[in-house]
């Protein structure tokens, strides 16, 4: 099946890291393509090489990345991360797959959200894929099995609370 997980509230990464955690106990494979994000101090880049059968893929920069006009190295991070991510759901290497971000990744133009939804809608059926992030394309919410928009409420960081290590990131 197909989830989404987006929203302006916290939590959309951690609860497809949920399902990759709950998936680990029926001894299930999760790859995660972590677009837009390249840091090895991720929480869950440090964590992935804990929870067995679960592989992260960075697949962006740790640099910040301006939506309104990408850099080509973003457009082309994002195109070989995309190709990549296609390639292992055809292939099935995986149970379940999280395409962490690409909602934004989509909203933002940054790939053309007819192509993704025509490819997801192939393979839905096949393995489950979660995508994650901001702006979810209407195309993708319909397609999708599962959608859950996280709605901020309230954050502690408009008390300029910092992000902290293993909570926020």
């Amino acid at each position: 099946m197909l989830q989404v997980y987006t929203g302006t509230g916290k939590g959309k990464t951690t609860a497809a890291l949920g399902v990759a955690f709950r998936a680990a106990g029926y001894d299930l494979k999760t790859t995660m393509f972590s677009f837009l994000k390249d840091d090895p101090e991720y929480g869950e880049a440090r964590a992935a090489k804990l929870l067995p059968g679960f592989v992260l893929k960075q697949v962006g920069r740790d640099e910040f990345v301006n939506f309104y006009d990408p850099d080509p190295v973003d457009l082309q991070m994002v195109r070989d991360g995309w190709e990549l991510a296609k390639k292992a759901i055809a292939d099935r290497e995986a149970d379940i797959f999280i395409l962490d971000e690409l909602n934004i990744v989509m909203a933002t133009n940054m790939l053309p959200t007819e192509e993704v939804a025509d490819f997801l809608a192939q393979h839905k059926d096949k393995v489950e894929i979660i995508l994650t992030g901001r702006g979810a394309p209407v195309q993708i919410m319909n397609i999708a099995d599962l959608v859950t928009d996280m709605k901020e409420v309230k954050h502690y960081f408009s008390k300029s609370v910092t992000s902290r290590n293993g909570i926020d990131h």
